[in-house]
């Protein structure tokens, strides 16, 4: 039984649970012996959290023993991205920089998700300090991709990707700033969801942009990322039943985000949507002129942010950093103040523009990577290959960022490929019954 457990759903896993026939303990001391031997584990995880992993456990076994258990994941063992604090444990964002921080109280999100019984396996490897969507780390690890074990895994939730993909975890909180939820999820078959910005408290999360920051989780099944909305949001559950995609209007978005589609993610795309237009949806196409701008104002907004928050801290030792991140954070430094601010405001117009836009559709639909994850030791040594497979991974999937949007990412016929459907800020239950009904064509 224990076999099937690395490919079972969050959601599966608590029912087995409630029913009697899996013991949270064992459950966990499954998943804490996988990370223990799997060959792969040390470039997934920078390390469990195997004691507080058995207490945590331990109170849910007596839990579903009284009759007590808090809801369906009451005992489900989940991985964390090494960005969220840890009481106790080292939380170092991917970066030397940070070797050894250590803070003493639990991010927001994580100490609710406790408190509704969900157990903490251990902190996963990302990219440094989040600014990167490649999963390209190497001053940690970079860790592997369940595709092609020459590629990245996509970023910046790398670790967390690999963990669920290759079962080590049943499931992975991360976060997204441009989409490092959406593309190592896209790039490992999972479904990944980006929410709104404020839809969960970012206390105790290492930052990046705070402006674009959101958290999200990295799963097997629509139905895990509705639950694990709830667990760290300490609301109820949604109602996920009988979503239905007849007469859903789904668009197309042609602007920008077709552009250079390479084979297979275009043929995982078509596909999808050709799926989605047998079960019911109505197709359309979409141009928008307002997210070429806003794409344009991308390197101005985040850039700027990033280096003013981390400016100091990189520059009392710089020579800890990847050359490439570097770069990436000071080019942050030539951005005026006055350019920074005009273009927030211009963002602001550019939003409502596409918000009255897509006010007719229930979800924009656009390929999540227009690329197959890149090679790893080509990124090292391949300057040109960098910059462009860099710039590219990242493209669609900010597009969701900038409008402010809630996003989901799910896997097509094509391995590595994801789909994704956006729907304004807020929408993340509309958008998670679609995905229900969309994931349900797609297989």
């Amino acid at each position: 039984m224990t076999g099937t457990w690395a490919h079972m759903t969050a959601a599966e896993l608590g029912r087995e649970i409630g029913a009697g026939r899996i013991h949270p303990v064992e459950l966990t001391e499954y998943f804490l012996h996988q990370i223990e031997t799997h060959p792969l584990a040390p470039r997934i995880y920078v390390r469990a959290t195997a004691a507080r992993a058995r207490g945590e456990a331990m109170a849910a076994a007596a839990r579903a023993k009284a009759g007590l258990r808090k809801w369906l994941l009451d005992g489900v063992p989940i991985s964390w991205k090494d960005l969220f604090d840890t009481a106790g444990v080292a939380t170092e964002a991917g970066s030397a920089l940070l070797k050894g921080r250590t803070p003493d109280r639990d991010a927001e999100v994580l100490e609710t998700a406790t408190l509704n019984g969900l157990v903490c396996l251990g902190k996963t490897h990302m990219s440094e300090l989040a600014f990167s969507g490649l999963g390209l780390n190497p001053v940690t690890a970079t860790p592997p991709n369940l595709n092609d074990d020459k590629a990245v895994p996509g970023g910046s939730s790398s670790g967390a990707a690999a963990s669920v993909a290759f079962g080590l975890a049943p499931a992975a909180i991360g976060s997204d700033t441009g989409g490092s939820v959406r593309i190592p999820a896209a790039w490992n078959d999972l479904v990944g969801l980006k929410t709104s910005v404020g839809a969960l408290p970012m206390r105790g999360t290492v930052p990046l942009c705070e402006r674009f920051d959101t958290i999200g989780p990295l799963a097997h099944s629509v139905e895990d990322c509705a639950l694990l909305l709830a667990a760290m949001g300490g609301g109820a559950v949604g109602d996920l039943g009988g979503a239905d995609l007849s007469g859903m209007r789904l668009a197309v978005l042609e602007t920008v985000a077709l552009d250079d589609v390479r084979d297979r993610p275009g043929q995982g795309f078509e596909d999808a949507v050709a799926r989605l237009g047998r079960a019911g949806a109505r197709i359309s196409r979409l141009a928008a002129p307002e997210i070429a701008e806003a794409l344009g104002l991308a390197a101005t907004l985040f850039t700027a942010e990033a280096y003013g928050i981390w400016r100091e801290v990189i520059e009392a030792a710089p020579q800890k950093m990847f050359p490439r991140i570097l770069e990436r954070f000071r080019s942050g430094a030539q951005i005026a103040a006055t350019d920074y601010v005009a273009g927030w405001r211009r963002l602001e117009v550019l939003r409502a523009q596409w918000n009255e836009r897509v006010a007719g559709h229930d979800a924009v639909i656009l390929p999540t990577s227009p690329i197959l994850p890149p090679d790893a030791n080509r990124l090292m040594t391949d300057d040109p290959y960098y910059v462009t497979e860099n710039l590219l991974a990242l493209r669609n999937t900010r597009i969701g960022n900038l409008m402010g949007a809630c996003a989901l990412t799910l896997p097509t016929s094509q391995p590595s490929c994801g789909i994704s459907l956006m729907c304004p800020p807020g929408q993340e239950m509309r958008l998670l019954r679609l995905g229900v009904a969309a994931e349900r064509a797609l297989r």
